[in-house]
């Protein structure tokens, strides 16, 4: 492990995707804030202990967005996560996800990785220029925060060897402590069991589980795998396989279920931020873990305070500059076949939907390959 400005730098670049989606299930559907960042924090850690590389701990992304939009409750969530994490948990240890991922070539992995990056762009405009509620209070006109927003990003993606992250982040977070506000608790907030019955457990499944799975297993399972070997190679990634992702993934939403909690995974968008910005080694996601470990723990009960008054161009620019350097892993793609199926996966991706676009990925590679195979049989 690596202790320097480098490794810091690269270990705080994904708070962009860390930061909203945590807020928003604190404030908007009444999650403890401890809850919410066990999770987060014990899945860094495991990744540091297991994997060795900065592979980083995410909110789930639809999941997330869903259960805010709909405002749903803790059991629901808990329920959620508990679903996710059983089936994922099963499915990597009885290697039906390395199976499944044989069947995906490399320029559909790219389309999804386009997808997420176009995410990242999406979600950065929209922290600036639409502001999420549970931020009113310290949100900029959206004219300033877009401007401050593009300023930054320009910054963090042009000297990022420098660790510009890290420096944004330290700078958000003396905005934070001087605009949240005195009367600061310290301690954890609490903690519950979730109550669950049949009711539950069905619109868990039906309105978070079934369009959560297919991102899961192509962002964190697929896409993770490729771009850790991307970034370091067969040798250094030979952990990172798509079963033992779906193993971890699976534990950590299975804890984060048991807890009330915010349900995590990996991603190889917030691979990308670790790794453009500095961190190579396992000190990134040691020093990721413990630092929220440590915040659920001692300041647990002042959180919802607090975070909602980071500064929101800070967050949108981190991750703006994660979706543009994202983007760049399609630059290994080859021929004009390879390029038109990512730009159409990553395309329906983005607009509809990354279920029908893994779909629609999967029939434009293998059916004219099997049409030709055919054709090549003799009469």
């Amino acid at each position: 492990m690596r202790f320097d400005r480098r490794e810091l730098a690269g270990a705080v670049a994904d708070l962009g995707v860390f930061v909203p989606i945590a807020v928003a299930l604190i404030v908007s559907n009444g999650l403890s804030p401890t809850a919410v960042l066990l999770p987060g924090a014990l899945l860094y850690l495991a990744n540091a202990a297991f994997y060795g590389l900065p592979l980083p701990a995410q909110p789930l992304k639809a999941f997330g967005a869903i259960a805010i939009a709909q405002g749903l409750g803790s059991d629901e969530i808990a329920a959620g996560a508990l679903l996710l994490g059983a089936l994922f948990l099963v499915a990597g240890r009885l290697g039906l996800v390395d199976r499944a991922a044989r069947a995906f070539p490399r320029a559909l992995v790219r389309g999804v990785q386009l997808t997420v990056g176009l995410l990242f762009l999406k979600i950065a405009w929209g922290l600036v220029s639409d502001p999420p509620s549970a931020f009113d209070g310290h949100a900029l006109p959206p004219v300033w925060a877009i401007a401050l927003a593009a300023a930054a990003a320009i910054v963090v993606v042009a000297f990022r060897a420098s660790g510009a992250s890290l420096v944004l982040v330290l700078g958000g977070a003396v905005v934070m402590l001087a605009t949240a506000g005195g009367g600061l608790a310290l301690g954890p907030s609490a903690i519950t069991v979730p109550s669950l019955d049949g009711a539950v457990l069905l619109t868990a499944f039906t309105v978070l589980v079934v369009p959560q799975a297919p991102l899961s297993f192509a962002n964190s399972c697929l896409a993770t795998t490729d771009a850790s070997r991307v970034y370091f190679g067969e040798e250094r990634a030979r952990r990172v396989r798509p079963g033992s992702l779906a193993t971890t993934f699976g534990l950590a939403n299975l804890f984060a279920g048991s807890i009330s909690g915010m349900p995590v995974c990996h991603g190889a968008g917030g691979l990308t931020a670790h790794v453009s910005f500095g961190a190579r080694t396992a000190a990134a996601p040691l020093v990721m873990g413990l630092s929220l470990l440590t915040l659920a723990v001692v300041a647990g009960s002042s959180l919802a305070t607090l975070l909602v008054a980071f500064p929101l161009p800070i967050l949108a620019a981190l991750l703006a500059a994660a979706g543009v350097l994202h983007i760049g892993l399609l630059r290994d793609l080859r021929g004009a076949r390879e390029w038109a199926l990512a730009l159409v996966v990553g395309a329906i991706g983005v607009r509809v939907d990354l279920a029908l676009a893994l779909v629609v990925g999967l029939a434009l590679w293998w059916v004219p390959l099997a049409v030709g195979r055919l054709r090549l049989r003799p009469a």
